[in-house]
């Protein structure tokens, strides 16, 4: 870089294109030697650099206010504002680098970096270019709106850009941050089809394939990877997840170690290296790695989340609800946010609020199929049994092919069920459940306990029901005695002499 600045040098005013090289070479120089000081453990800066960057920060803003600056220029003097931490400045040289040079992507970048919501994006006044495509369905990306990145992802498509590799990687990002897992793999298996040598967001497939387990796969990945580029920060990240996958973690925290070293704003290495160190116990080290990955990205749901299962760990409710909050504010959808706030308010004692964030998982998919299950849980130890009813049946009914050695919870929801029916005389379903209980090691001495209640209950019920027939038969006997006896009665008639006469024959009440 040195000397490409002293050969460019002599035709700084001759040519713009020979005039950005020297001072992006410079402004590279100088952030190179920046990092070279950090990794020689020197943390106090160097004047030498902060007075260097400075000279050319005064250069440049010399020639922004002289508008003498073409769209390269601008937006190279908006990455000097944003080194020299001052980015309430970029916003308008990074537009008016856009708009005269919409091309240039990196300014994009930047500028999606910047934008906080919805609606500062439609504030924004952005060059009317096909470009513009581009970065809308970048920016939904990053604010978590995947349905409108996907939308717009799929136009672009169809206006030709099917064969765009970009747009291919993107729809796997997009399907992936959405945990459509399987057209996420898929479209990531048609990329590689398509570009065998390419590695850009593999790192994501890993994780992909490590979340379903599929060690096979995961295997393959790794070992062409390493064929391909063996020092990629990709590469190491993979890599990491096959070790991971294989529990052995000391081995993926050093992989994870080597893509920092590569890249030390590799922000997934920080996160995926907090979640290594979880496993192993080491929380110290965890939160260490979670904080420098929000330090690197605020908006990393992940780190946030797994910052509060590490305070979890720990027994910190108050510090693991604030950072549950933070991964719940970025992904206001997500199920596993919900529940992890529902139960951590529960463990504070905030019943009504730990309802509200099952009831919200539950609407919005509950992707672990958790929420119902907390929510039965909360009513029956809020004695609310018919709510636990409800809950528990739906539970049973939606998990009910379950296997049995997965499924531990749903054991439980039998007996709960068993006991409210027998409780309530339903005999034949406290009887189903019962039976349920049996196939389960936690309920089944529980389950024939519940199975002689219920013979015994149905035993009294039966003889109860006899003793009440036979006592209404004999009543009704006795009734109908009485009012034959009362109705057959003789009736004599006197005669002339005065004695009296049988009839011959009994009349009744209806005779006379």
């Amino acid at each position: 870089r040195n000397r490409a600045i002293g050969v460019l040098e002599l035709f700084v005013k001759k040519a713009p294109i020979a005039r950005f090289l020297h001072y992006y070479s410079s402004f590279l120089a100088i952030e190179k030697k920046k990092k070279n000081n950090l990794r020689e453990s020197t943390f106090n800066p160097d004047p030498v650099l902060t007075e260097k960057l400075n000279t050319l920060f005064k250069d440049m803003k010399c020639q922004y206010e002289a508008k003498q600056l073409d769209g390269f220029m601008l937006y190279l003097y908006s990455l000097l504002l944003m080194v020299l931490n001052l980015p309430q400045y970029v916003l308008k040289p990074l537009l008016l680098s856009l708009h005269k040079e919409p091309l240039l992507w990196p300014a994009w970048l930047d500028l999606a970096d910047l934008i906080r919501d919805r609606a500062m994006l439609k504030k924004l006044i952005l060059p009317e270019h096909w470009m513009k495509k581009f970065f809308l369905a970048y920016s939904y990306s990053e604010m978590q709106l995947h349905d409108e990145a996907l939308r717009i992802y799929c136009q672009m498509e169809d206006f030709g850009f099917e064969k765009c590799n970009y747009i291919l990687s993107q729809l796997a990002l997009a399907y992936h941050n959405k945990r459509d897992v399987v057209n996420a793999i898929s479209s990531f298996n048609t990329l590689r089809k398509i570009d065998p040598y390419r590695l850009d967001n593999l790192d994501t497939l890993s994780n992909l394939l490590f979340v379903r387990e599929e060690r096979v796969e995961l295997a393959v990945l790794a070992h062409q990877a390493v064929k391909i580029d063996k020092f990629r920060v990709e590469t190491c990240c993979i890599v990491g997840n096959y070790y991971s996958l294989r529990g052995e973690h000391q081995k993926a925290v050093i992989s994870f170690q080597r893509a920092l070293k590569l890249k030390p704003t590799y922000l997934a290495a920080w996160t995926l290296m907090g979640h290594e160190y979880m496993e192993m116990k080491n929380t110290h080290a965890a939160i260490r790695s979670y904080r420098q990955a929000i330090d690197l990205d605020r908006s990393d749901y992940r780190a946030w989340y797994g910052l509060g299962q590490t305070y979890e760990i720990i027994k910190m409710p108050n510090y693991c609800l604030y950072y549950y909050k933070q991964a719940h504010a970025l992904r206001p959808n997500d199920s596993r946010m919900l529940v992890a706030l529902g139960e951590t308010y529960e463990k504070l004692g905030h019943v009504q609020e730990a309802l509200k964030c099952f009831y919200k998982a539950r609407g919005v998919g509950d992707i672990e199929g958790l929420a119902l299950l907390r929510l039965a849980r909360l009513y029956e130890q809020s004695d609310d049994e018919e709510k636990a009813r409800e809950a528990y049946t739906d539970y049973t009914r939606e998990n009910a092919y379950v296997p049995a050695d997965n499924k531990i919870d749903i054991c439980f929801a039998y007996r709960f069920l068993a006991r409210y029916h027998l409780k309530y005389n339903n005999l034949d379903l406290a009887n189903d459940y019962a039976q349920r209980c049996l196939s389960y090691e936690e309920t089944k001495e529980e389950g024939k306990s519940l199975l002689r209640s219920i013979v015994y209950q149905r035993a009294c019920m039966e003889a109860f029901i006899e003793d009440e027939t036979e006592g209404d038969e004999e009543s009704s006997g006795a009734e109908r005695s009485d009012d034959d006896s009362r109705s057959l009665t003789p009736v004599m008639e006197p005669t002339t002499d005065g004695t009296d006469v049988d009839e011959n024959a009994y009349q009744t009440d209806q005779d006379l």
